[in-house]
């Protein structure tokens, strides 16, 4: 297993992938699987090699099995924070620390971006597995965000972590 940063070759997978953590979990990403799933091959693409953000893929063998992103900010003013967005293994590879050597190549890519001084994120009240893994990387708990999903009738908070570089 190892990790490495996706690239446009890598689209295809991604995109599977992310529609896979869409459907599995929808409670724990705002986007949903029907929008993802209408977005062409060249939005998922310009995700791998734009400059706003920069997405890891765990790889078992030769296959994508997690992936995580980091998000730049744009504006001026808030240029020293990132967030990591899109965390996902897959069910068949869990507790095999691929979770964790995710969270730490998008620590080591932040850390490269002197001009960077935190990585905030969000993760779904109740997840207790992410929430964990996120607390064993540094992250610290800094507010809750109530009903900041809704999945039909049913709305889910969000608790919003952050760690400094």
């Amino acid at each position: 297993m190892w990790i490495q940063r996706l690239d446009a070759s890598h689209a295809l997978d991604y995109r599977a992938m992310t529609l896979e953590a869409c459907d599995r979990h929808p409670q724990a990403f705002t986007s949903s699987v029907r929008e993802r799933s209408a977005m062409p091959l060249s939005w998922w693409e310009s995700r791998l090699t734009g400059k706003l953000d920069v997405v890891f893929g765990a790889f078992d063998e030769d296959r994508l099995a997690g992936i995580a992103g980091l998000a730049f900010e744009p504006r001026e003013k808030a240029r020293h924070k990132a967030t990591l967005f899109g965390m996902y293994v897959s069910a068949d590879v869990r507790q095999r620390g691929l979770g964790y050597q995710l969270v730490q190549a998008v620590l080591a890519e932040a850390r490269s971006h002197p001009h960077l001084r935190l990585v905030k994120l969000t993760v779904t009240a109740g997840n207790d597995a992410a929430f964990n893994l996120y607390r064993r990387c540094g992250f610290v708990q800094f507010g809750l965000e109530p009903m900041a999903v809704r999945v039909g009738e049913q709305y889910f908070d969000k608790i919003h972590m952050w760690r400094e570089l």
